[in-house]
């Protein structure tokens, strides 16, 4: 059961089964290099980031000054730029591992924590918390190095564990008050248009598109959206396609007009003009910023 695909030690232990992959890994100052590179990028990833880390989750910038926990989905860019000698530990799985149907939706690759509409990968952990994700951490660990036949569910039952209690500080750390009931009776609405938007971004782009999809009509979206002060839904749209357009200068070779007929615009200077607007340059600009940095 243990096989390791990946290029690394062969004392780093990888569960593999039936396509189905988990692996838990330390990194700190000295081995940024192994969790930068691309060797991570394809696979859901629950990060455990000691204090005086800095990293950048699809290109927004983040300082830790105390321990938190960072979520990162298969088709989000990661990048560690600083570390000190503390470890950091980095789990990461296949959508065959934990993702599937049957698993409950608040908790799954597109619950609160992964890709959420609020764009907060990250959840700081206090004393408590910060003691009982280390000891899950150790528990996954503990069960990689030890497998037998009960190990998967096992490991499974710790990762949830992880998840749930970091979705449940989550929602205290970025939820005001007067917005958590509205948020728990509404939040299947919101985890439903987030993903509706992940999978048509490139051929809708408007509001009434998504009111089509849901059956309701673009004003209730933007009303429901307004009650949780949150952008109005137009700009998540937008946001979605900026990112990818970002993901694709990072990631591929296209042009920026291949970009944007890529993303559904046959006027690629219209498409200059949103993401100029969005991310105050030029797509030129960014993607030859961003190539600097690799």
């Amino acid at each position: 059961m243990h096989n390791n695909n990946y290029q690394m030690s062969s004392s780093i232990p990888i569960f593999e089964s039936h396509h189905k992959k988990l692996g838990l890994i330390p990194f700190n100052s000295n081995t940024l290099d192994v969790v930068n590179g691309e060797i991570f990028r394809h696979y859901i990833k629950v990060i455990f980031i000691p204090a005086g880390y800095s990293l950048t989750v699809d290109f927004n910038l983040y300082h830790t000054s105390s321990p938190a926990l960072f979520f990162v989905n298969n088709n989000q860019h990661l990048d560690i730029h600083t570390a000190n000698n503390e470890d950091a530990f980095l789990i990461h799985y296949n959508r065959d591992f934990y993702c599937i149907q049957i698993h409950d939706q608040e908790v799954a690759c597109d619950g609160l924590l992964f890709n959420n509409i609020f764009e907060i990968p990250k959840v700081d952990l206090l004393e408590e918390e910060l003691n009982a994700v280390s000891q899950l951490f150790g528990n996954i660990n503990d069960e990689l190095i030890f497998q037998d036949l009960s190990s998967e569910e096992m490991i499974r039952t710790y990762l949830k564990q992880i998840i749930i209690r970091a979705t449940r500080q989550w929602k205290k750390q970025n939820l005001k008050n007067q917005y958590s009931n509205l948020i728990t009776a509404e939040q299947d609405f919101f985890r439903n248009f987030s993903r509706l938007v992940d999978i048509h971004y490139k051929q809708k782009h408007s509001v009434a598109d998504y009111a089509g999809l849901l059956n309701i009509a673009p004003k209730t979206i933007s009303n429901k959206f307004h009650k949780l002060n949150l952008e109005n839904p137009n700009e998540m749209i937008k946001n979605r396609i900026i990112l990818e357009a970002k993901r694709l200068m990072l990631y591929s070779d296209l042009s920026i007009k291949e970009i944007a007929y890529e993303l559904g615009y046959e006027d690629p200077a219209y498409f200059n003009r949103i993401f100029t607007q969005k991310a105050g340059k030029t797509p030129a600009v960014f993607k030859k910023e961003i190539k600097k940095q690799i």
